[in-house]
């Protein structure tokens, strides 16, 4: 899973604040996460071939699709699926469902790789991992499942990190508004959404509602989102959820023409000094 440490969600804040990219902290969270990774999993690859090379049954299956110790989702990317894609289909993603469709997708991916290798004929690939002082050569099919495994592996730490910095970034950022602009702890709160366990047993809720309190003691809804220019999410995130303040990387002017259309304040970061609108927002929210 992708992880935003302290410091790198300070680097990500400066950069907010300093109106720059601030994408670079995100690809190298995604780098070294799927770096780690990829070295990990190539280990216990090895070990596994090695392990069982004396079996005839399928190895790879055994070891890291109907391994028992492994948890759900290491199963579902060993198959060549993410948990998202899993949820979506089978609207659930309870470990005996998880492990049903990890199985079927393996099936599948065993089966289109025979077929490709039936069709290529000529096509040959050996994969070498070396560590310490063993050795192993996968097949052709077994490379192909594991560059298979690491590709989904990628995409879905690539999702995660992208879907993640905005929640986040959300408390700090806007708190940090707060107090730079000197808004009193009782004109602002933070609320923490409870997740639905009934849904998922294995989820923890750390998405937060940041709200501003205005002298009537409303509520004001802010909502972040680091997106890119010309998001469509803009009028979807708003609409939905009735939001007050809108706080982006960047606006198109279409966004900001439908922004104010709506009648909702924003800021973009990204602007010169952009950060600094909040003290008119501020007043403007009473």
């Amino acid at each position: 899973m992708s992880t935003f440490t302290t410091v790198s969600l300070k680097n990500v804040l400066n950069k907010l604040y300093e109106g720059e990219d601030y994408r670079g902290e995100v690809i190298s969270l995604i780098q070294d996460n799927f770096i780690a990774y990829s070295l990990d999993f190539l280990k216990r690859v090895m070990l596994a071939k090695i392990e069982n090379k004396d079996i005839t049954v399928d190895w790879y299956e055994k070891e890291f699709i109907q391994n028992e110790d492994l948890k759900k989702d290491e199963i579902a990317i060993n198959s060549g699926m993410n948990m998202k894609t899993i949820s979506n289909k089978y609207k659930t993603t309870k470990k005996d469902i998880v492990i049903s469709a990890s199985n079927d997708q393996y099936d599948d991916l065993k089966r289109a790789i025979d077929e490709l290798i039936d069709v290529e004929k000529d096509l040959d690939l050996t994969l070498t991992i070396k560590y310490n002082k063993a050795s192993v050569d996968l097949t052709l099919n077994e490379t192909l499942i594991v560059i298979n495994t690491l590709a989904v592996k990628r995409a879905a730490i690539r999702a995660g990190a992208w879907s993640s910095i905005g929640k986040n970034i959300e408390k700090p950022l806007m708190k940090s508004l707060c107090i730079l602009y000197g808004v009193p702890e009782k004109n602002y709160e933070i609320i923490y959404k409870k997740a639905d366990y009934s849904k998922n047993e294995d989820i923890y809720s750390r998405e937060i509602d940041f709200y501003l309190v205005d002298n009537t003691e409303k509520s004001l809804l802010c909502e972040v989102k680091l997106m890119g220019k010309g998001n469509p999410e803009v009028a979807d995130a708003v609409i939905a959820r009735k939001t007050n303040l809108f706080v982006a990387d960047t606006l198109s002017e279409t966004n900001k023409r439908q922004l104010k259309d709506w009648n909702i304040e924003w800021i973009e970061l990204r602007a010169k000094k952009g950060y600094e609108k909040v003290k008119d927002v501020l007043k403007s929210l009473n």
